[in-house]
């Protein structure tokens, strides 16, 4: 590269990153890397050492909670056994698929079937209500598909035929591993595929699902039971959900209209071979290394990683995966401060007040509308660092231990059925509205809109996201800048539709919800097919993250100003810093078609285009390739 490209006039994230993106190489067992994912190696690296001396003694164990994991970590750490045992611990649940032979024989245990976790075409959730968020209602939702989404499956699509290949291939082993002939096995992933392939036409793509107040659609139980004349949908929802339900929120009506033809004794072999190979490749991760092996070929093709996860993380992730939030819970007491948790609360507060004064005196807002928003900015709920407790249901995984006759599949299966069970008793009871839904030692952030709460983990209030070491300024365009993009979460074209006490409300007057749907729409023409990858960025599906970046972005910006030792440098070069990232293509391809996020690379270049600030910092002018003409630079909040 020149001196041209490395100008912070031509293009802001590679001048910044330069040396970086040179250096920076990809985990051979990953299929990307950037700051996010590098604070999480080195949080995983400290984590999997504890464990270790956990395991051994070293570390003592203060709960009875962490005794649990610990025990679980001896059984999913005992390679010894699993190898030993081979596919004999799932051959007895495999055989209950095997069993089915008709429609009849499933549809008649489906309450079982359900708690136990098997594989269904359909998917129950409890959670709060959209209109009544204070209260857990339940949800009917299509089950996934093998593809990533509805658009791989077009014909034209670079890599359906590819990805489809190396499952085929990877089931097709498994099934033989377990018992199949060969013949068999290439039958019944043939149907597995066909009867995937089915259910396509009726479910939503990503960028459908990325307006998620659409998934809001309550149907009475009489509603429901008329979707399928062999499935007794009162009986089962009834029995699981321990009363009749009022009301069933049906995510995608358009599938369960179907239900009826998609799920017949006509394509009742075609489902049972979908629900044996869904159930192989989902228990194979818990079988020996060889099923473990081959049952990765399938995601390493979708993202492009080079090899699977060494067996050591792979016991430490299945172990901590199950016990998350009890991790978490050591990680922040044991390695989190209080005095950042303390500047990052007064950050959050800050960034509140700032958006409280953006708001009553935003010009396009009718005072109606203004007072409601303040409203819900002033209930927002703060999180930072860890819950005062974790969620009750952690206390009911209680390990059977090596030592006293327990395997690895059996508390799997007991924890499953716990999990299931939780979730149906909560249907019509309270939200705890502190309840986390992120563990501590995750490098991430979040909004929830029915809570109206934001959550800051202690993994991501560190460097280069905060650093008492690093300027007031640079924290602004790191932590600062994720606070304000979760509180703008609040107010992206999502979340706008909740009130302050999370229910799915219109509160916006007429004309400021047409003015702020014209906002939305300039936001997604302006990331709406750029170039990226082998493909296009797609405004539509990324929308509320540009929204929220641009939110955040800004009201950080504000804030860092305030201070008396101010640098627009170090809060610009901080946010460009944050998005670093390397991908392998598969993995970008995959995040285009998926994610809800635009590419890191835009994020950091595309945002700062939207503030004059930068263009006077860095003396941009128009025939700078960074330049954006002023009447196409956009500010929502």
């Amino acid at each position: 590269m020149n001196q041209e490209k490395l100008s912070p006039k031509t293009d802001f994230y590679e001048y910044v990153n330069e040396k970086w993106l040179k250096e920076a190489e990809i985990p051979s067992d990953k299929p990307s890397i950037n700051s996010f994912s590098s604070l999480a190696d080195e949080i995983e690296v400290l984590l999997m050492e504890d464990v270790k001396k956990m395991a051994t003694g070293d570390i003592p164990v203060t709960s009875k909670e962490l005794q649990s994991f610990k025990d679980f970590y001896e059984l999913v750490s005992d390679e010894e056994t699993r190898n030993n045992l081979g596919m004999t611990p799932i051959k007895n649940r495999l055989n209950r698929i095997n069993d089915l032979n008709a429609l009849s024989d499933w549809s008649n245990q489906l309450e079982d079937w359900l708690l136990s976790g098997y594989p269904n075409p359909f998917v129950l959730d409890v959670s709060s209500d959209m209109e009544k968020a204070d209260t857990y209602g339940v949800y009917l939702a299509p089950t996934n598909l093998i593809l990533p989404d509805t658009t791989y499956y077009d014909e034209k699509h670079p890599n359906k035929e590819e990805l489809l290949t190396v499952y085929k291939g990877m089931m097709i082993k498994l099934l033989k591993m377990v018992g199949y002939k060969k013949d068999e096995a290439e039958l019944i992933v043939v149907d597995c595929l066909s009867f995937d392939e089915s259910l396509v036409p009726f479910i939503k793509s990503a960028e459908e699902s990325a307006d998620y107040t659409k998934m809001y659609n309550p149907k009475t139980l009489e509603e429901v039971a008329n979707y399928h004349s062999s499935i007794n949908f009162n009986q089962f929802l009834t029995a699981l959900l321990k009363q009749s339900p009022n009301k069933i929120i049906v995510t995608e009506p358009n599938y369960f209209e179907q239900l009826e033809k998609l799920v017949s004794d006509e394509t009742f072999e075609k489902m049972k071979h979908w629900m044996i190979c869904s159930y192989v490749l989902s228990f194979s991760h818990l079988l020996t290394e060889d099923f473990r092996q081959i049952a990765n070929q399938y995601s390493l093709a979708l993202s492009g990683a080079k090899e699977a996860f060494s067996k050591e993380k792979t016991y430490f992730y299945q172990a901590t995966g199950q016990f998350n939030q009890v991790i978490g819970q050591y990680y922040a007491k044991n390695y989190f401060g209080q005095a950042a948790k303390d500047d990052v609360h007064e950050m959050v507060q800050q960034m509140i007040q700032i958006y409280q004064e953006r708001l009553s005196k935003n010009e396009w807002l009718e005072e109606e509308t203004k007072k409601t928003a303040i409203l819900k900015l002033n209930r927002l709920g703060i999180h930072v660092g860890y819950p005062e407790e974790i969620p009750s249901i952690y206390s009911r995984f209680i390990t059977t231990s090596k030592a006293d006759g327990g395997s690895l599949i059996e508390n799997v299966e007991q924890f499953n059925k716990i999990t299931s069970d939780y979730s149906f008793r909560r249907y019509n009871q309270k939200v705890d509205r502190n309840e986390w839904e992120m563990s501590a030692d995750t490098v991430n952030a979040y909004y929830h809109p029915q809570k109206n709460v934001i959550v800051f983990p202690a993994a991501i209030l560190q460097a280069p996201f905060y650093d008492f070491k690093q300027s007031r300024s640079a924290n602004y365009g790191g932590i600062g800048a994720v606070i304000a993009h979760e509180i703008s979460h609040a107010f992206d074209n999502n979340g706008a539709k909740f009130d302050e006490l999370g229910n799915l409300n219109d509160w916006w007057t007429e004309t400021d919800l047409a003015h702020f749907e014209e906002l939305t729409k300039q936001m997604i023409e302006q990331f709406d097919d750029i170039p990226f990858g082998n493909s296009k960025v797609n405004g539509t599906l990324t929308v509320s993250e540009n929204i929220a970046d641009a939110g955040g972005l800004s009201c950080a910006l504000e804030a860092a100003q305030l201070e008396e030792d101010f640098s627009g440098t170090d809060l610009f070069e901080n946010w460009a810093r944050i998005w670093r990232q390397k991908s392998q293509e598969q993995y970008i391809d995959l995040l285009l078609a998926v994610d809800v996020h635009s590419p890191n690379k835009l994020r950091a270049n595309i945002q700062v285009k939207n503030l004059d600030e930068f263009y006077h910092l860095y003396d941009i002018t128009k025939s700078d390739a960074m330049y954006l003409e002023p009447e196409k630079r956009i500010s929502i909040w």
